[in-house]
């Protein structure tokens, strides 16, 4: 009876979270859509039909180019063999689509004023800068660019680039597409600046795909995760014994922000540590931030960085 009892109370704490109150209203949204399979129309097409492609889609047909440049392409061996390759891991999208459906919601709870969006798969032949694009109505992803790491088709890639090959960065890049124009540009080019505006885009992630780890959404291994959470006091410690903040140095960037091997502190740790530290610790920043103040997503995201790193109390634990 008593076992019973607690387990009762247990199941209403959790009911009474907020989060779980607002993933209540987020389920209660509709979303309808289909996945339009752009990649296996273009590709099983031949002369004979590339015009009724083109017209069904004719944002992705530049004007100016001869019918000759998508027929040659058609006959390109590398890239046929490609598409064969996405349609061995990618045969139907069924496992993708309740991920997109609960996106989608999210967002739409978040931004009310956005739609369900069209939805296409391409194939752009591995290009790492338009893996998956969120543009209003349209969303795009190059399923090419999610064969999973070990795929013969990134061999040329360095290991720490092939983590974001994986099927589970479809979601995670969608959202730092749709965070483009909606987090307000940093009003300097500070570290402390740049760390708060990624830290935002994560906190973003955190809103729209709660279900996946930290890990994921910030495109490392969990040993990875795991380097920087036992290590966070050490690298704040040294921003701060070194005036890293308020320093506007590119270097800064390259050491701490841009996606990298490992980071740069100059130390024996380097080569334990991951590329990007100074995103994740923008990240704990941010969620400090959200934890200690009461404001809303929308204001969280035209926040300045000066203000939300003195009203966040951040302080890692030793």
């Amino acid at each position: 009876m008593k076992k019973l009892f607690l387990a009762s109370i247990i199941l209403l704490l959790f009911a009474c979270k907020p989060e779980n109150k607002v993933e209540e209203k987020v389920s209660e949204i509709p979303v309808t859509f289909k996945v339009e399979r752009f990649d296996k129309q273009f590709y099983e097409s031949d002369s004979s039909n590339i015009n009724t492609v083109k017209a069904a889609y004719p944002f992705l047909f530049p004007e100016g180019n001869e019918d000759s440049v998508w027929t040659n392409k058609l006959k390109n061996p590398l890239l046929q063999d490609l598409y064969k390759e996405v349609q061995k891991k990618y045969p139907t999208t069924a496992k993708i689509e309740p991920e997109l459906e609960h996106l989608f919601q999210h967002i739409q709870y978040y931004f009310p004023d956005y739609k369900t969006p069209r939805v296409i798969t391409v194939i752009s032949e591995v290009d790492r800068e338009a893996k998956a694009i969120y543009a209003d109505q349209l969303v795009f992803i190059a399923l090419d660019c999610y064969l999973g790491k070990d795929h013969p088709f990134y061999v040329d890639f360095s290991e720490y680039q092939r983590i974001g090959f994986e099927e589970n960065q479809i979601l995670p890049d969608l959202v730092t597409s749709f965070s483009y124009g909606k987090i307000s540009r940093p009003l300097d080019r500070t570290l402390l600046s740049i760390m708060i505006y990624y830290g935002k885009e994560l906190y973003l992630k955190d809103k729209l795909i709660p279900e996946y780890s930290d890990a994921t959404k910030i495109g490392y291994t969990e040993q990875q995760l795991a380097w920087c959470k036992e290590n966070e006091y050490q690298m704040w410690s040294y921003f701060i014994e070194n005036n890293l903040l308020y320093e506007s140095n590119v270097k800064n960037e390259f050491r701490f922000i841009n996606e990298a091997p490992f980071s740069k502190f100059y130390l024996e740790i380097d080569n334990e540590s991951p590329g990007r530290v100074g995103q994740w610790l923008g990240w704990q920043i941010v969620r400090s931030y959200m934890e200690n103040n009461s404001i809303s997503l929308d204001q969280l995201l035209v926040t300045d960085a000066k203000t939300i790193f003195e009203k966040s109390k951040y302080k890692p634990n030793k």
